[in-house]
């Protein structure tokens, strides 16, 4: 076996019982990475300087297709309601058949860092069929200093085969493609799909069970620094605004996607943003714009002009799930070293579709859980003769496909952090106003800066404030810069009826949703959840 490149000569391929291979390529930077791609037919270099590569069938993650042995040690630590058994023996099974089936390849590996706090990272070994792959992977988590490679030792391994197809009867699994995750031996396994940010959400999938029993909050969230040293915590699933908003140029940027809060307070878990490109502009997001623009970045599934090799965001023929894979320093105003001392303030956001609620809420503690373990969001249907319908979607922990344990057991964990560093906790609604969606309009993107400004300089502390008769929030009653007539959502409806049934039917949904948490959370949060009543005419 020829080899390229860095690593500790103590911890190599024979460390995972690989063998056979025809070369392996060990941490090669993005120059070489590139050449090694666009000579294997990976991808083509675009009049940006950036690498572009499709990913075939597989467009997004496949979280049916997510499997996670159950022996001794996890069974019962895993939440598995959520997550997919796999028996242990059919996991030797596949591990021996896929280091069987890279014999005669030739492969690249990448030793990384995930997380950025040194007392809580781990170490891990990505293992790619792809040079693009070992490039994607090398710019999304923490890239060691040269001289830590000599000594570096794995301790996650994961292993990225496209060309392997799992077979379902041979292994128990639901298709050709699977991600496979042994706990005990920090081992995963990626087979049947080139979607690489497979990679990236496992070693997220990792830490959100390596990291709660140390006491440390693993979190799907964005989060910046303000001048005065205070942390912002934006949780929010796909299509809040959790990367719009926590790029401020007032602040400095911690990360955008994944985090953990310690006793040291809050850390990247990565180096670098997996940021979707779909009708990006330099008018509308300058700061991705210009990070996105750069020799390095790897754009997925964009569709390339053949000639001219420019990129067409607006193109969603090949998904509109478009993504741009680049190293955080890419941003500007990013945070050194990735770290901030603990939270002065959480954002929980949703994208309310519904025109129900309130553009901004503070919220108490148990409030803040109720949310938390409710993850809600409201998607947009597609159209049918005029007509829509929003559609809700409750993602516990605004991340449930990342979650292996139970997710009473983050929720009380952050609750006893939010208590603890008496942290300050909002709701910020990006969504509708005036009506639902097809009705109403997008809340005023500066409403919302202005509003999360007040909230974060502390200017709402001494603001008014009402109840609100749905949910329960506490809703400031006027804020400066912004139209007091948008803080009240059912004053905006010219149809106060249907507003009330609106309401009605998105509390309805919220209690449906947390009855399964109910067993498991205290009194005060069940007392913290939105009641039916009818709002006062």
């Amino acid at each position: 076996m020829k080899e390229f490149g860095l690593r500790n000569p103590a911890a190599g391929v024979d460390t995972i019982g690989l063998s056979g291979l025809a070369s392996m390529r060990w941490n090669l930077t993005a120059p070489t990475l590139y050449e090694e791609a666009i000579k294997r037919g990976e991808g083509i270099l675009t009049a940006a300087g950036t690498l572009a590569a499709d990913t075939g069938v597989h467009t997004g993650r496949s979280p049916k297709d997510k499997f996670v042995v159950s022996d001794e040690t996890t069974a019962d630590q895993i939440w598995w309601d959520n997550n997919n058994k796999l028996e242990p023996g059919a996991f030797d099974l596949l591990f021996d058949d896929m280091r069987k089936h890279a014999e005669g390849m030739d492969l690249f590996a990448q030793d990384l860092y995930g997380g950025a706090d040194p007392e809580h990272r781990i170490n891990v070994r990505v293992y790619t069929e792809y040079a693009w792959h070992s490039l994607f992977i090398r710019n999304l988590l923490i890239r060691p200093e040269r001289g830590e490679l000599e000594s570096f030792s794995p301790e996650l391994t994961i292993i990225d085969l496209p060309s392997f197809s799992a077979d379902p009867e041979r292994y128990g699994c639901r298709s050709e493609t699977l991600i496979a995750c042994d706990f005990r031996r920090n081992i995963i396994l990626i087979a049947g799909t080139s979607y690489a940010g497979e990679m990236k959400k496992s070693v997220f999938t990792v830490l959100n069970y390596l990291l709660p029993p140390k006491g440390v909050m693993p979190m799907h969230c964005s989060a910046n620094l303000g001048a005065g040293g205070d942390t912002a915590i934006f949780f929010g699933l796909s299509g809040t605004g959790k990367t719009t908003l926590s790029a401020d140029p007032k602040r400095k940027l911690i990360g955008d996607d994944e985090h953990g809060w310690g006793e040291s307070g809050v850390f990247n878990f990565e180096g670098g943003s997996y940021a979707k490109m779909i009708k990006l502009s330099a008018e509308a997001e300058p700061q991705i714009w210009a990070a996105s623009q750069r020799f390095g970045v790897i754009y997925e599934n964009v569709t390339i002009d053949p000639e001219t090799r420019e990129p067409d965001f607006n193109d969603d023929s090949k998904t509109e799930n478009t993504r741009g894979a680049y190293p955080i320093d890419f941003m500007p105003n990013v945070l050194p070293g990735s770290r901030g001392p603990h939270p002065k303030n959480i954002i929980m956001l949703t994208a309310d579709a519904f025109g129900v609620m309130p553009p901004i809420a503070k919220l108490t503690p148990a409030q803040a859980m109720y949310t938390f373990l409710s993850g809600y969001t409201a998607k947009i249907a597609g159209t049918e003769k005029g007509v829509t319908e929003p559609q809700a979607t409750f993602s516990t922990c605004f991340g449930a496909p990342f979650l292996p344990r139970h997710p009473v057991e983050y929720g009380n964990l952050l609750r006893a952090l939010i208590a603890e560093h008496q942290v300050d906790c909002w709701l910020l609604n990006t969504g509708w106003t005036g009506g639902a969606y097809g009705e109403g309009h997008r809340m005023p993107i500066s409403a919302t800066r202005t509003l999360l400004d007040a909230a974060l300089d502390g200017s709402l502390h001494s603001a008014e404030y009402r109840t609100d008769p749905n949910f329960g929030f506490a809703v400031p009653v006027a804020v400066p810069g912004v139209d007091a007539r948008i803080l009240d959502p059912r004053s905006t409806w010219a149809d106060k009826a249907a507003y009330d049934r609106q309401a009605a039917k998105l509390v309805q949904m919220f209690i449906d949703n947390f009855a399964r948490f109910a067993d498991h959370v205290d009194a005060s949060v069940l007392q913290a959840a939105p009641e039916l009543t009818s709002a006062a005419e």
